[in-house]
């Protein structure tokens, strides 16, 4: 079975009607525009630098995630028009900060990320399950470092069956079963830095290990809807959503992004099992 072309043109800045309806059809899009200004851009990845830098000697490069929960600055990227004008012509004008996270494979080492579905790890955190995932690169994404691959249509389908994966290997502590999706279908989302991708939280995608000599690392920038409806009562300790753009229609409570979340952030590292 062949897919059509993943890339698609249109205006900097913007998503066509082709873009979006290649992206409601096989589940992922590759927009090859620069997300950012070259010196906004240059910015981020600077920033990332540094973090990277303080990065504890016991913490995994793969593992910075939520780092807005602690890190103000990242805003500055997280709710820039330039990120939420490519959203928005998929989720709509009424827009919230879900997730980010830096995940940095390391040359020589970096970890595999197993196949998996993003709406499965965060399973009954939200209904509907409707996240749009920006996944830029700050480092060239390349078969030979890990670059992610994607199972085109697989958003249509149900969730797959899980099993456990070794994390002493892997980022994530479970992932999709064998024989669960066709192979010859797999794409390879191939980025420069300052490209993207966007997918949706139900496409299967997943990444080989970095054994090569380029660092791989991209930062995820997940949105929703505001009329998608957070579970607070149950992850109101462990996570927060942002308002990033428009007004809320589905009743969410939403964090400050000028406040500091740290024992938000504590509480993850303490309860996480390597999830998402």
């Amino acid at each position: 079975m062949s897919y059509e072309s993943s890339t698609v043109t249109a205006p900097a800045g913007a998503l066509s009607p082709e873009q979006v309806d290649f992206y409601r059809r096989e589940g992922y899009l590759i927009r090859t525009e620069p997300l950012f200004p070259d010196r906004k851009f240059q910015a981020l990845r600077s920033y990332f630098e540094e973090k990277l830098a303080r990065l504890p000697a016991n913490i995994r490069p793969e593992a910075m995630d939520v780092p807005h929960f602690t890190d103000t600055k990242l805003f500055d990227w997280l709710f820039s028009d330039e990120v939420l004008d490519v959203v928005e012509p998929i989720i709509g004008p009424d827009i919230a900060l879900f997730s980010s996270h830096f995940i940095c494979k390391p040359r020589g080492n970096g970890k595999r990320v197993p196949w998996h579905e993003d709406g499965f790890y965060w399973s009954d955190m939200m209904n509907p399950m409707d996240v749009c995932t920006v996944w830029l690169a700050v480092d060239p994404s390349l078969k030979e470092n890990g670059c992610m691959n994607v199972i085109p249509r697989s958003h249509l389908k149900g969730w797959s069956e899980y099993e456990p994966a070794d994390l002493n290997t892997n980022v994530f502590w479970i992932q999709i079963k064998k024989g669960q999706f066709d192979e010859s279908l797999i794409t390879p989302i191939e980025l420069q830095p300052n490209q993207a991708s966007l997918h949706d939280a139900r496409t299967i995608h997943g990444s080989e290990p970095n054994t090569s000599t380029l660092r791989r690392c991209g930062y995820t920038m997940r949105y929703i809807s505001t009329s998608v409806k957070f579970n607070m009562e149950k992850y109101g300790k462990s996570h927060n959503i942002y308002l990033a753009r428009g007004r809320d229609l589905g009743g969410n409570l939403y964090s400050d992004p000028a406040k500091v979340y740290e024992e938000k952030a504590h509480y993850r590292e303490t309860h996480s099992r390597g999830g998402h």
